[in-house]
This record gives structure tokens, sequence and C-alpha cells, in this order.
């Protein structure tokens, strides 16, 4: 487990370097070779202090490069710079090294050339030791986890959650190889060893934990499992961070190579027991051109890597592959023949995750192929496992919360691998498939009892692998077949967007296009897909521009930037234009109606689809041409017409009860006749603070809530748990105080105006105010919703440059208005009353929106029960 003091000093290095080094793959390589470049001076400082023997790497013509060397008082700045520069483009070729370290120096220089830079630098990695590898090796997958960027190959960086769920999924043992042909950092190399050395540790004597990690293995075993895991990488930069990833993991000789697994055929006739990866999404630029070994055709990198892993296997290999949601749904042929071929040799489990779990990385859509070539010899069934939530939110900021459906998905996994082995996972009756849903059911129950069937088999379907064959496409998503296990719902036909409409790019305007006709950007578009009400661009209507005139119902899309993807509909009567970076989207109104189509397009099924035909990295973008793949279903015109007057009439509800909820606020009419009284009278104001970050004492193990302002949404009343903990000593050196549950606490700073109730006794940070009513005089509910009715004056009261607030004392001057507290009591009564029927607006808002979802899910053949 990474502990405070070597994360801080990661931290140090990187803050050092930013402001000269600003990529953080640039900056985790420079650290990456500093510590190596410690660790071997240390390793023979070791051998002359501890051992009495010799130095082994920094000797002869290369002694002058020691690490402490770097450290001679008489070396000046520029001096200590030369020194070091020169030995990081000469280590790679000391023939006193191991290959290991030359790979890792490979083309090692120095990118800046500011000798006090250098000099803190290389103090903070001074306080790095040797003797703290395994705290090393948690705190360099710490630093690999800030490379968010995406690299030139398409690889994203896998969830830590997600890489543990996967390997917990194929569950490698002790004695088989594992391979990753697309490791990146060596994340699921290490997860699969570190399970397997989970899975061979006794518990600890004092019943308190687990034992040393790995410590039933033998000596033997602990050093034939250290040879059993293999990497490739393309990027010689991805296979230097895993070299020392897994060096300061443990394993003194890793063996990963820079290899093209799918042009090269060096390593073709060379299998695993088990693959884990997450292959690169996007094809590269200039394309792939792979050999003919491939038992699918194809040159897309996510087909060809699938495939890959599915041949690479032994006879009775498993696999875990993340995937784009093309290689579960795309209707090209290659995707077909790739799925039939899982479908027939070696799948078991397909399971969906939601879309924001590579956030802030990327948006795609993934799913997991789980493949085990012997249990699917005996399956009849593939089981789909559809995740909503894996224990984070999916914004930007992925926090986490206590919604996770992936430790009941691998229970069901784990359980419906038992019934495959079982001699009823192999028979054929069509009345097996209830059987085995509820085989797999009770198997789940009998570990945790209080878990709902309804809740297993919401996440959990079981499909005939003849029912994904026989699907005209073999797609592997659960949803498509919810009707054939149900009986419910009513499906259409579908079409390829190329066989209802015509794709049109929009006008490039010149430098001196100026006009009176309105021109339509990304820009005007927002985020929910509506067009903005100002701030729009005018051109000059001429031969080139007049063919971009919108017509009444007209669909645009946002092909890039923020708005990507967006489908907004034209109902404007204002005469207008559309710039290049939209599409217009011609249907053909015999077969879709606009409307209906913009309906599809606000749905997860387009987005399934969509997501995956995203090309460009940093600049995220739809190409016409390979948008005409997308499926849509195609219901009869009136039946469209049906679902679009429906839809309507469900927004229009959804629309007004979010003008009551938006718009609400309580209010309270004040009696000229009550006493206006300052708060400082009526309450004792408590601060808080924030204990210092670099004492480990103040924040490991804490056990008392600790609030800031990230801890308040946008309009609670309460604040259950807090997202830090500080311990006791924190609260007793630090000013700090712990205020009792149930008191009011106000932002003064940042996110100025909000407050809340703290649940539990709880600390807060120096941006809040705590508020202990004397309720002799005041009720706090009543000062709740008093302040709350202020809140926009106590914001627009706030100064600060960049960042509002307002001071303690502007707090205490608050002005509250005293009648008695029989009164109060009727105003709080008044003021909830009219909440719960704000909240039963938020209900309704919930409601419809269901249905709309429902309402389009019947196009599919998937009908849900709509929640009350």
């Amino acid at each position: 487990m990474l502990d405070s003091t070597t994360k801080k000093r990661i931290d140090d290095c990187r803050d050092v370097l930013v402001g000269k080094v600003p990529d953080p793959k640039s900056q985790i390589e420079q650290i990456t070779l500093a510590l190596i470049y410690k660790f071997m001076d240390d390793m023979d400082r070791d051998a002359v202090e501890k051992f009495k023997g010799k130095p082994k790497f920094f000797t002869g013509d290369y002694e002058k490069y020691g690490w402490r060397k770097l450290f001679d008082p008489s070396l000046g700045g520029d001096e200590m710079l030369k020194l070091y520069s020169e030995a990081l483009e000469k280590l790679n070729i000391n023939p006193n090294i191991p290959e290991l370290f030359r790979n890792i120096f490979k083309n090692a220089y120095l990118p800046y050339r500011d000798p006090s830079t250098l000099k803190l630098f290389l103090k903070y990695i001074n306080e790095f030791e040797y003797s703290h590898s395994e705290k090393l090796g948690d705190a360099f997958e710490y630093l690999l986890s800030v490379m968010g960027s995406q690299g030139d190959a398409g690889q994203f960086r896998t969830p830590r959650h997600i890489i543990d769920f996967v390997t917990a999924c194929v569950n490698p043992q002790k004695n088989e190889t594992v391979l990753d042909p697309a490791c990146g950092t060596a994340g699921f190399l290490l997860s699969a060893y570190k399970h397997i050395l989970q899975h061979n540790t006794f518990p600890s004597l004092e019943g308190s934990g687990m034992g040393r990690p790995g410590d039933k293995l033998t000596p033997d075993q602990r050093t034939k499992l250290g040879t059993n895991f293999t990497g490739y990488d393309i990027s010689p930069d991805m296979v230097r961070l895993s070299l020392a990833n897994m060096y300061l993991h443990g394993f003194a000789t890793p063996f990963i190579l820079e290899y093209d697994t799918l042009s090269s055929e060096d390593r073709w006739n060379e299998t695993y027991d088990v693959i884990l990866a997450n292959p690169p999404f996007m094809t590269p630029k200039g394309g792939i051109r792979p050999h003919k070994k491939f038992g699918v055709q194809a040159n897309k990198a996510e087909v060809l890597f699938t495939d890959y892993i599915a041949e690479h296997l032994n006879s009775n290999g498993r696999a875990g592959i993340v995937v784009p949601n093309g290689i579960v749904a795309t209707s090209q042929t290659a995707y077909k023949q790739l799925r039939k071929m899982l479908v027939q040799d070696s799948l078991i489990a397909v399971v969906s995750l939601p879309a924001g779990c590579f956030n802030p990385y990327s948006g795609v859509k993934t799913s997991v192929l789980i493949l085990d070539k012997k249990l699917a010899k005996k399956s009849k069934h593939i089981l789909f496992l559809k995740i909503e939530n894996d224990g984070f939110d999916l914004g930007a900021q992925r926090r986490e919360h206590d919604k996770n459906d992936l430790p009941l998905a691998l229970q069901i996994m784990e359980a419906y691998k038992e019934c495959l082995k079982s001699e009823s996972g192999a028979l054929e009756d069509d009345t097996m498939l209830d059987v085995m849903l509820d085989n797999i059911t009770e198997k789940v129950k009998s570990l945790n009892p209080e878990i709902p069937k309804i809740l297993i088999q919401t996440i959990a379907t079981l499909v005939e692998k003849q029912s994904v064959l026989d699907n005209k496409d073999v797609v592997l998503s659960g949803d498509r077949y919810k009707e054939e296990n149900n009986n419910k719902g009513v499906s259409y036909q579908t079409a390829k967007l190329s066989e209802v409409a015509t794709l049109e790019y929009g006008y490039t305007e010149t430098a001196k296009d100026k006009g009176d006709l309105r021109f339509i950007r990304i820009t005007d578009i927002s985020e929910s897909g509506q067009l903005k009400n100002e701030g729009f661009k005018y051109v000059n209507l001429n031969e080139d521009s007049k063919k971009y005139l919108l017509a009444k119902d007209d669909i645009l899309m946002a092909r890039t930037g923020a708005t990507y993807g967006k489908t907004m509909i034209f109902e404007d009567d204002s005469p207008s234009i559309f710039a290049s970076f939209l599409i217009r989207i011609n249907v053909d109104r015999n077969l879709i109606l606009p409307k209906f189509y913009w309906c599809f397009a606000q749905t997860d099924f387009y987005w399934d689809q969509a997501k995956n035909l995203v090309s460009g990295g940093g600049q995220p973008q739809f190409n016409g041409n390979a948008l005409k793949e997308i499926e849509i279903p195609l219901p009869p015109l009136e039946i469209q017409q049906q679902i679009v007057a429906e839809i309507e009439s469900y927004q229009k509800i959804i629309d007004g009860a979010k003008q009551i909820v938006n718009n609400y606020k309580p209010t309270i009419n004040i009696n000229p006749d009550w006493e206006m009284v300052e708060l400082r009278t009526l309450a004792k104001l408590i601060g808080g603070s924030t204990p210092s970050k670099e004492n480990p004492e103040f924040w490991e193990n804490g056990n008392i809530d600790w609030i800031t302002c990230s801890d308040f949404s946008d309009s609670p009343m309460h604040i259950e748990n807090s997202i830090r903990k500080i311990t006791e000593k924190a609260v007793k050196e630090n000013s700090t105080s712990i205020l009792p549950k149930d008191t009011l606490v106000l932002v003064t700073r940042v996110s100025l105006g909000k407050m809340a109730f703290v649940r539990k006794p709880t600390a807060l940070n120096q941006d809040l105010t705590g508020l202990i009513f004397d309720e002799n005089k005041i009720s706090k509910r009543y000062a709740f919703f008093y302040l709350l009715s202020i809140a926009d004056k106590i914001q627009n009261d706030g100064h600060g440059a960049t960042v509002k607030g307002v001071t303690r004392d502007y707090v205490k001057d608050i002005k509250v208005p005293l009648p008695s507290l029989e009164e109060q009591t009727e105003i709080v009564k008044r003021i909830e009353e009219e909440q719960a029927l704000v909240n039963g607006n938020k209900k309704l808002i919930h409601l419809f929106e269901q249905k709309i979802k429902n309402k389009i899910n019947e196009v599919w053949g998937v009908k849900e029960e709509v929640e009350a």
C-alpha cells in the first residue's frame, strides 16, 4: 500500500519538473531514470559497505558517474548538470550494468538545462533508498496513474479497479503463463502477479489480516512465477516504463519486449495459459499492415488484437479483454466474423461497462470479453453482465461512491463458471436457460443471502449461443436478447444510416465573409443539444453558401469540439446556414421522421454505435462516412409519429417540472414588526483549518470526518459522510474543532453560499464556518431556510479576484428576522411542505425520463418496468 511519505516525495519530484517538463509521460521517464540510477549506486554501496565486496556498476571508466559523485561539494551547478546529462546518455552502453538497465537508459537524455531545477530534483530523488523497493513499486504505479493523455498508438490508462476486476474474472494460477500483447505500463501483468500472490498467502497468525504476500509459495515456485509473465508493446517508451514497473515490483529480469504484435510474425507460434489486455482502441495513422496468419482478415487494431488473443491461448487457455463497443455491435464483415469465431470457440461471458469508466481519458463505451476455451466447449450459453456503477461517479473527476456492481458481477461470474463445470452446464434442453440462471442465482445468494434475486437477474442475462449465432450481426449485447428471454417487446427492422439518409458537411466562411445571414457553428449548440439564443456570427448569402441554408426540422450533428456528437433538430424560423464542423443529416422522410431520428440519437443504442466511430486523439471527431454504418430501427411512419408524440408529451411534463425545481428557493415574508438580529447574537461561529498534508500522523488511518467545499452538492440538506478523514492528533494540534452532529455548516469561500447540516461529529477546513445556534432564540431549521433564501446575496457580496469569499465578520453581521419560536415553527412547516412538492417534481422528472427511455427501448424489442 502506498504510504504518504513516498507519495509526497514523488509529488515533490513532479512539482519540480512541471515547469521545465510539462508532459506527464516525460516527467515519469525522468523520475524513472533517476530512481534506477540512484538504486544502482545504492547496490554498489551495499556491496562495499555491507558485504565488503567491490562495486559492480560504477567502475572503471564509469566510476565518475556514480550517483554520489553528483553531490560533490566542489561541483558547481553547471558542472553537476553536465555530469548528470552525460551519465544519462552513456549508461545504456555501460558494459558493467545488466541488459535490463541498459534498455531502460536507451535513448535517455536530459530535456532541460536549468542547474537549479536539476539540483532540487536530485535532492528529492536522493531521499529514496533501494531498501524501500517494495513501497516504491506501489509508488511507481501511482506515478504512472498521472499519465492521463492518450498515446500515439491509442493507449489509454486502464483504471486499476477495472484491471483487477478483469484479472479476478479470469483467475490466473501460480503455474500458468501470462501474456499482455499490448502491455503499456504492465498494469495487467502486475495485477495477475498480485492476484496469484494473494491466493497463495497464509492468513496471519494473529488473525488480523493476511501474512506476507505469497508465503505459501516455495522458493522454486516463486522463482518460476517470476518467469511466467510476458509483455509486448510497440512503443519503446512504454517498454521502458513497463520494465521499471516490473523491476520495482520484484521482477529481477522482467520479460517485456518491444514488439509489433499485429505486423510481426516472430512470436506467432507462442501460446499462453492466460492473456489479459486492454489493446489500443484506435488504428494508428497510416493504418496497419497485418500479416496473413490472422483468422479474421481486417485492418482495424481492435479486431486484430482480439483475434490475436483468441488465437494465442493454449487449448485450455483463458483471457480477459477490454474492448470498445465496435467489437460488440459493429455490423462490418470483419467484426461479425470475429464475433462468430469467438462465440463458437472460446467466449463464455461479456461484461458491459458504463460509458464513463475511462474518464477523463476517454468517454468511449467499453465491454470486457471473457474467454475460456475449456468451459466454452461445455457451455451452450453466454453470460451477459451489465455494470451500471463501478464504484465511482461517471464525471471527469471520477469520485468514489458506494454504488458498485463489480463485486456482485464477479460473484455471478464465479457461480456461472461453477455451473459450467458441473454436468448441467452442457445440457441442451431449452429449459436449461432458466435452470442455469436459477442455479447461478442460488449460488450467489448462498454467499450473500441479502442480495435480492431481482438485482442478480437485472445485472445478469443468460443467452443461448445459438440465439447469438442466429442474430444476423452476431451482436454481443445482452439487451438485444432480452426479448427472447422475457417474451416482451416489439422489434422492428433496422437499416444503416447510409440507407435512409445522406450526410453533408457545412459551409466554410472566409475572412471577408460578413453579412446578415445567421451562421450556426458548433459553439452555438448547447451541451443539451439545443440552439443557444445569442452570440451568433453572421455571413453573406452567396452562390457558395446558399446550398447550406437550413430548412425546418433539418438535423445537425456536431462532428468535433466540446459538444461532438450532439444532435439537434432545427426548429427556428430565422434564415440560417451551418458551418463546416457540423454535419447535416438529410433523412429520407418517406422512411424516417426527423424527430424520430432525433429521439433515437439521444439513446444509449445510438451512442453505443456512434462512439466507436470517433477518430482523432486530442481532438476527437466523427467522420461522415463512418457514421453511415450506424444502425437505426425503422418502425412504420405512423408508429414513429406515435412514438414522437408520446415522447414529446413526456418531455413537456419534464420541462414543466424542471422549471419548478430550478426556480424554487424558500422565501420568508418578513413582518416589519419582527426584530432584525445580528447572527453573532444567535449563534456561535466556529471555523476550521487544514492539517499539514506533509504530516502522515494527521491523515493516515484517520477516523474523524473532515469536510471541505467538495463535500457539498448543488442542493444538499445534509452531509452524510465526508470525502476525507483526519486523526485525533490533527484535531489537537491544529486550529480546528469537532462540531456536534446536526450543526449547520456554511461555505464562506470557493463554493460561496452553499450550506448543509452534518449528520455526525465533523471537523471543517478553513473555507467553512459552523453555526451552533442558541435554540432558545432561534430554530436551526428556520435559520437554515432564511440563510438559504439569501444565498444569492451572500454570493454577490463575495470578494476576491479569482475565488470569491466572505469574512467571518461578514457572517456575524448578517441580520436575521426573528419572529417568535412558534412563528418560526410554522414557517419551517410551510417551507418543508413546499419542498415536498419540489421533491415530487424531481421524482416526476425521473419517472418521465425513464418513460422516454422505455419507449425507445421498445423499438429495439426491450421492455423495462417503469420505476415508481
